[in-house]
């Protein structure tokens, strides 16, 4: 399995992979948000990083950007039926991560002096 083509997982996660893409996607899955609503949910993201990854989500046909016109300008983001179909793997990601990473501090293994 050296080609990424030939394995599923390494393919998904190259779609998701980045810091910020599954938080992103996570957020869109309750239904679109503007992007300074995105930023907000975010938190330590810059303008520019989210920028780039909405781009990069958008290229790959996971999310729909929507530009309304009117003044100001109004941008929508919204998971595309291939980004909702990642539903599963994200919900399962957080439960994950919630289970394993935030119900209890991470165990720390100390050596005992022998003697």
């Amino acid at each position: 399995m050296d080609d990424p083509k030939e394995c599923g997982v390494e393919a998904t996660l190259g779609l998701i992979d980045g810091k910020w893409k599954g938080v992103i996607l996570y957020h869109l899955l309750s239904g679109g948000l503007r992007f300074s609503a995105l930023g907000r949910r975010l938190g330590a993201v810059t303008q520019r990083m989210l920028t780039k990854q909405l781009r990069e989500l958008e290229r790959d046909g996971l999310i729909v950007r929507t530009v309304h016109a009117q003044v100001p300008p109004r941008v929508d983001y919204a998971l595309s039926a291939r980004g909702r179909s990642l539903e599963p793997v994200i919900v399962a990601l957080k439960a994950w991560g919630d289970a394993n990473l935030l119900a209890s501090p991470p165990v720390v293994f100390t050596p005992r002096k022998v003697g």
